[in-house]
């Protein structure tokens, strides 16, 4: 996972999805002080919509809450809302629609369908990547989803419900001018990365490697944010940016920056939704709403609508990465 930063929105600002005209109850219990039969009662949840410029729209609007998975989540969830981070600036992961506030793409699409399979409300705010963890560890967020890699040394900090697999890419100039096909070419070049992510270790590994065989270093340019790293390429004070295949995807799809995609084989791993390790009620809910949702086919719905269906896992596993 690359870290990415855009300049974070006021304090506390949450990117909460419109809500929904019709209600839908969890519990289906009544309202006032008068009994009645639970097929008249008021709703006690109205579940969340999706924005309009999300993609996925139709897909999460259309799912309604398992039942079973409602009832067996934390009283504290049900009585609020499924506080959810991620860092906005990351195509097709996680953008901002086009007020500049709405949180959509395909992470933002996921933790809004989570919420609707557990017959919760959702919020999502914009957070800084390095600030995502340590807002779980204090309670201020219940998850985070934000193109996280699953590894070892984030296990050891919150644990993980693995959503898909992804690989690293390479962004450079339109007709590769510097040659560069895969990590050996790097040697002797200069590449930009995203400070404090698997992008940066990735780009490191390789320095060590050109170096271990004896030839030149990679020169390795940290930044605090993808946008950062990128312009580092267009502007030719790189010849590569290391970031997620995804995203260097994304960005050759826009002819306005020049820039070409180069997939790095082998590099493929699993993406995580962080949460608290002890927080085993949450921790078995995601996982079974996100395999709710890959059993019904919404899942793969959803991944279709962002052009992901590459990136798709087959069931939920718990700190699945190595």
């Amino acid at each position: 996972m690359n870290t990415r930063t855009l300049p974070t929105l006021a304090a506390g600002v949450l990117l909460a999805a419109t809500a929904a005209c019709g209600a839908q109850s969890l519990d289906g219990g009544s309202s006032g002080t008068t009994s009645a039969p639970s097929a008249a009662a008021a709703p006690s949840v109205v579940l969340d919509q999706a924005p309009a410029e999300e993609k996925a729209a139709d897909v999460i609007n259309a799912i309604q809450p398992d039942k079973e998975l409602a009832a067996k989540a934390s009283a504290s969830l049900k009585s609020g809302v499924l506080k959810v981070v991620s860092s906005m600036g990351y195509p097709p992961m996680e953008i901002f629609a086009s007020d500049g506030t709405t949180a959509i793409g395909f992470d933002p699409a996921l933790a809004r369908a989570i919420a609707r399979k557990l017959g919760v409300k959702v919020t999502i705010t914009d957070e800084e990547f390095n600030s995502q963890i340590p807002g779980v560890l204090t309670g201020r967020y219940d998850f985070v989803i934000s193109s996280m890699t699953d590894n070892a040394e984030r296990q050891g900090q919150v644990s993980f419900v693995d959503y898909v697999r992804a690989g690293a890419g390479l962004i450079v100039k339109k007709g590769n001018p510097a040659g560069i096909a895969g990590p050996k070419d790097l040697c002797g070049k200069t590449v930009s990365v995203v400070d404090n992510g698997s992008s940066m270790d990735l780009a490191e590994s390789y320095d060590a490697a050109c170096r271990k065989d004896g030839g030149h270093g990679v020169n390795v340019l940290k930044f605090p944010g993808d946008q950062e790293a990128l312009i580092q390429v267009t502007g030719g004070r790189a010849q590569a940016s290391v970031t997620d295949y995804v995203v260097a995807a994304s960005k050759a799809a826009d002819p306005k920056l020049a820039v070409e995609a180069v997939a790095l084989d082998g590099t493929e791993a699993p993406w995580g939704i962080g949460m608290k390790p002890d927080n085993k009620v949450l921790i078995d809910s995601v996982k079974g709403a996100l395999d709710s949702l890959i059993q019904s086919g919404e899942y793969a719905k959803i991944l279709k609508a962002w052009n992901l269906e590459k990136l798709a896992v087959t069931s939920a596993v718990v700190n699945g990465g190595k």
